[in-house]
């Protein structure tokens, strides 16, 4: 019998691992509810099966996040919190039972309708992280229509020999009922980072590759898969070269790994003596414990949202200034630098209200929201300066565009101070105010900011994408952020200039700051301070100390003369290469 010709896919990397195994397909059920009339004298009935399917399903949902929870901790069986919410959302649950009521029909295909129509509304919205939800509400609504039939829908369960899963999409219980014994690694036609799904990959260390439009479609049940989660490659019956070269990849990926573990408690100190921070960036308080445990001294960025976006109600100062001052606590005598709240139409809390927005990535958010609503404003200030009490408390302000936003912040911070005086509550009267600066318009007029603030906190993701006005998450211009563009190496240079000229400090806590090959570039420019997510600080500190200080600056002198993105690549790929090969193993 004649061998298959391999073939080569492409799609998102978002759990790193080698994995070679045999391919298993997973369908699921997808078929439209059968509609069927019923009487008057019926509806009772349906709504009560309705409400059992819901019941059950609360139980499902809830024994799978106690799983979830003894294996991977509460971080992430938080992620089940938003499926109860949908099972225990009275105004969803109402929409059904008032559509059966009213157009007498069983309650499978009112459900599918209803919960597709909130599930598409939430897809449409221009954020990442809330299109993403949209997927909880369809896993929650397949469990209960699964509950309403009397069927299982824990397939994983009934795998019974090692594998790599193959199925068009996964949601978290499905990938949450993974038996890492069996499941050498997953694929999907759909999904993307910012997934649950991948969230959960990644905290299961199951190697994984989503985004390949129509793997399930090339793949057979049987058939060999090689797949490199960190590149995003998936090679269908490989070639005996390709295994080969991948089982030495894997061994050299393992003790590269181990390697960089071992520079934990070393200081990110250049090979002549060039000190360069490095910290952490978190939203959730379970990310505490791994900043130092993966070598970051601080956190250089401490996104606050988590806080409104996880409750049914938003947090008061109280619980505000808990979570803060355990942050300040557990870091110190390391800083801590708080955002303050990057909330905006797209990303909203429970119950918070705010008009329809045509482009709210444009819109009432961050600063200007805050601004706006300075008692929600205040209350988080007093909160963050309440916990400054611990002296290594920052403050930092998010979205900002124009100098009036910084002076009208400063005010109602200075207006919480003397609140705060008045009552005998201690703070830190000198706190650092800092600046994100992720808008053209604040690189521009960094000169004009400075008098205002102690730092500058480059985030890059936002002002690449605004810089180039390019949406990154489109697959037709994404091929146009660059990081590497000539336009975004001046402005950072230009912001830190002009910090370093008043006596400032900056940091850059975007996705540039992450990745290995710029961050000599970075470090050349006269960037202060690297803040990364924890899991990659070890590979950010590897570079700084193989590095030269005087060789970075070069590069960075070198990179701002270039003709092109392409030849700031081209040299700091040289750099790594030369200085830290190894790393090219988890990149492209």
């Amino acid at each position: 019998m004649q061998a298959k010709k391999e073939v080569i896919l492409k799609g998102v990397g978002v759990s790193p691992g080698i994995a070679l195994c045999e391919a298993q397909l997973i369908s699921f059920r997808t078929e439209k509810a059968v509609q069927r009339e019923i009487a008057a004298e019926e509806v009772p009935g349906e709504i009560a099966r309705f409400e059992d399917a819901l019941i059950t399903t609360h139980d499902q949902i809830k024994h799978i996040q106690k799983q979830v929870a003894e294996v991977l901790g509460d971080e992430h069986a938080s992620i089940f919190d938003a499926h109860i919410l949908v099972v225990d959302d009275r105004t969803f649950i109402e929409d059904v039972i008032r559509t059966v009521k009213k157009d007498l029909i069983n309650v499978e295909p009112v459900l599918q309708a209803v919960a597709n129509r909130y599930a598409d509304m939430l897809s449409k919205v221009e954020d990442s992280y809330l299109s993403e939800r949209a997927a909880d509400i369809r896993d929650v609504t397949k469990r209960i229509m699964a509950n309403l039939a009397g069927e299982s829908l824990d397939q994983m369960k009934k795998i019974k020999k090692p594998c790599i899963v193959v199925a068009h999409d996964l949601s978290p219980s499905d990938t949450a009922n993974i038996d890492r014994t069996m499941v050498k690694a997953f694929v999907t036609d759909l999904g993307s980072a910012t997934s649950h799904t991948a969230i959960m990959a990644k905290a299961l260390e199951v190697p994984a590759v989503v985004g390949l439009h129509n793997v399930t479609a090339v793949v057979d049940s049987g058939d060999e898969i090689l797949l490199d989660g960190a590149r995003g490659h998936v090679y269908i019956n490989p070639t005996p070269e390709r295994i080969e070269e991948y089982r030495k990849r894997a061994q050299d990926q393992v003790q590269i790994l181990q390697e960089l573990d071992t520079l934990r408690d070393k200081p990110p100190e250049t090979l002549d003596g060039y000190l360069v921070p490095i910290t952490a960036n978190i939203e959730l308080m379970e990310e505490l414990d791994a900043v130092g445990a993966r070598g970051a001294k601080g956190i250089g960025l401490f996104r606050t949202e988590f806080l409104f976006l996880s409750g049914s109600s938003l947090p008061d100062e109280d619980e505000q200034a808990e979570a803060y001052s355990k942050a300040a606590q557990g870091q110190y005598p390391s800083p801590v630098v708080i955002r303050t709240l990057d909330l905006g139409a797209d990303k909203l809390p429970s119950g918070f209200q705010a008009p329809d927005e045509m482009n709210p990535f444009l819109g009432d958010r961050a600063i200007r929201l805050c601004l706006s609503r300075p008692e929600l404003f205040k209350t988080q200030l007093r909160a963050i300066l309440r916990a400054s009490a611990y002296d290594n408390v920052q403050i930092m302000y998010p979205m900002v565009s124009c100098v009036q936003e910084v002076i009208d912040a400063n005010a109602l911070l200075c207006e919480c101070m003397d609140e705060l005086d008045k009552e005998g509550i201690p703070f830190n009267k000198d706190i650092q105010i800092g600046t994100m600066i992720e808008v053209p318009s604040a690189a521009l007029i960094a000169d004009i900011l400075a008098p205002h603030v102690s730092f500058f906190s480059l985030g890059t993701n936002d002002l690449i994408q605004y810089t180039m006005a390019v949406d990154r998450g489109n697959e037709n211009v994404s091929h146009l952020y660059k990081p590497t563009h000539m336009a975004i190496i001046r402005l950072i240079d230009h912001v830190v200039k002009v910090s370093h000229e008043h006596g400032l400090w900056t940091s850059v806590c975007g996705q540039m700051a992450a990745n290995p090959q710029l961050v000599p570039l970075l470090v050349g420019i006269g960037v202060d301070e690297l803040s990364v997510s924890p899991s990659l600080a070890p590979m950010v500190k590897d570079v700084v100390r193989k590095l030269y200080y005087s060789d970075a600056v070069e590069l960075a002198q070198k990179a701002l003369v270039s003709s092109s993105a392409e030849c700031v690549e081209e040299l700091c790929h040289a750099m790594i290469k030369k200085i830290a090969p190894e790393l090219l193993e988890f990149s492209e």
